[in-house]
């Protein structure tokens, strides 16, 4: 289940072979600095996070606890939510022309809300495991915790896949993705690190540390993973992690 305390960090993965280092590697390091710190609900197990139209979209996960939810920036307050029945573990989500997808973890359903209201509008079977869910623009990108992102239309018919390498090795545990200035950027479940991936041919070319703010949130006695990426309409980046009590806007450097 997806529901574990960090335990490995990107230098294990690499000694596991997830991922591996090569000669002349391109890939860049980055690390974050905090422009501003938001209030962020500590019961909130961050699954998907994204800004539509102004306002600040976030689903949550777990059995029981699973939520689609309008939050409040400044105050972490929630001001719409939709609550999923128990037997549903929510997860990554987005706005693609006027459907707002969220897909589920091991239910095999994807579900459609309208993005304005948050109301439920369709439930569609969806055939694999659900992880992050993003757009281009264009089509739904979705993770499903492999080394593969799925390039589908607004129906969900996969129109490609790519597979996404870091140093010439394919890099698993792809989980929560936010299309951001043509780059797709993705957690990488139980680590501290963001990937920054080229959509054309899936290389990773740049790595995000970001294990200074995990240790801010040790604070919080239920604080998870690393995980939530969101771009707002004029370009700031939001980070945070599950259970985590802050919302970090960041900029790279």
């Amino acid at each position: 289940m997806k529901r574990q305390s960090l335990l490995i960090s990107f230098i294990c993965a690499l000694c596991f072979g997830l991922v591996a280092p090569c000669a002349g590697a391109k890939v860049v390091n980055y690390s974050l600095e905090v422009v501003k710190m938001y209030p962020h609900d500590v019961t909130s197990y961050t699954q998907g996070l994204f800004w539509h139209n102004g306002r600040l979209i976030e689903t949550t996960g777990q059995f029981g606890e699973s939520t689609l939810r309008e939050v409040d920036l400044e105050t972490g307050e929630t001001l719409v939510r939709r609550d999923f029945s128990s037997k549903y573990f929510a997860e990554g989500a987005c706005v693609l022309g006027d459907n707002l997808y969220i897909l589920t973890w091991t239910n095999k359903v994807m579900f459609i809300y309208d993005p304005e209201t948050l109301e439920h509008r369709k439930t569609y079977s969806y055939p694999r495991e659900g992880w992050g869910l993003t757009t281009d623009g264009e089509h739904l990108i979705a993770s499903d915790g492999s080394h593969r992102l799925y390039f589908m239309d607004k129906d969900m018919r996969v129109k490609y896949a790519l597979n996404v390498t870091f140093n010439g090795r394919d890099l698993r545990n792809l989980n929560e993705l936010e299309w951001i200035d043509g780059r797709i950027w993705a957690n990488i479940y139980e680590t501290d690190s963001i990937v920054i991936i080229n959509p054309s041919n899936g290389e990773v070319e740049g790595l995000v540390d970001c294990s200074e703010l995990f240790k801010m949130e040790l604070r919080a006695p239920e604080a998870d993973v690393l995980n939530g990426i969101a771009v707002s309409d004029d370009g700031r980046i939001f980070v945070t992690g599950k259970y985590w009590p802050s919302l970090f806007e960041v900029r790279l450097k």
